[in-house]
């Protein structure tokens, strides 16, 4: 597994029962084809995708991000930058925690000062401004990866939102 696949495959979620091909993901998240295609086959082979490559276990996904991401795709907050906000300095958390640290994408159109968490890919920046849904469940992922236990269980209650309805 990549830190990518766990991106392509939220963004799958996302399009819920919507026709889609490799292409359109691709331009979605900027990413190309290409790495499209190897991650949807590294998600098969770890049992996160059917056969076809469209459809993601969605209970798989959740028990690898709730027990094994902060483990395979660990983060340590950076310096302080400027960018967009993810993790608990997320809109979403921002009401529902009491922080002094922001956390930060690298985005040189961000308009929030905080420590650097680096994205599970370069292109999430980008891809967060086209999806509102992509961008939550991706600053769950960030809780996960680098929150404490009560922020982590919050993210984990959203995801189950997202993936389990």
């Amino acid at each position: 597994m990549r830190p990518q696949d766990i991106l392509i495959l939220l963004k799958i979620v996302t399009l819920a029962d919507a026709k889609w091909q490799y292409r359109d993901l691709a331009a979605q998240l900027s990413i190309s084809v290409s790495e499209i295609s190897e991650s949807l086959t590294r998600s098969h082979m770890a049992g996160l995708v059917d056969e076809t490559r469209r459809r993601v276990h969605k209970q798989s996904l959740l028990e690898f991000i709730e027990h094994g991401l902060r483990y395979v795709f660990p983060q340590l907050p950076g310096t302080l930058i400027t960018g967009t906000p993810t993790g608990h300095s997320h809109p979403f958390f921002k009401d529902k925690f009491e922080s002094e640290e922001n956390y930060v994408w690298a985005d040189p159109q961000g308009t929030t000062r905080g420590l650097e968490i680096l994205p599970l890919h370069k292109q999430v920046p980008v891809a967060v401004k086209k999806d509102d849904t992509l961008y939550r469940l991706l600053a769950c992922v960030d809780v996960i990866r680098i929150g404490r236990v009560r922020e982590i269980k919050l993210a984990l209650s959203e995801l189950k939102m997202h993936l389990l309805p």
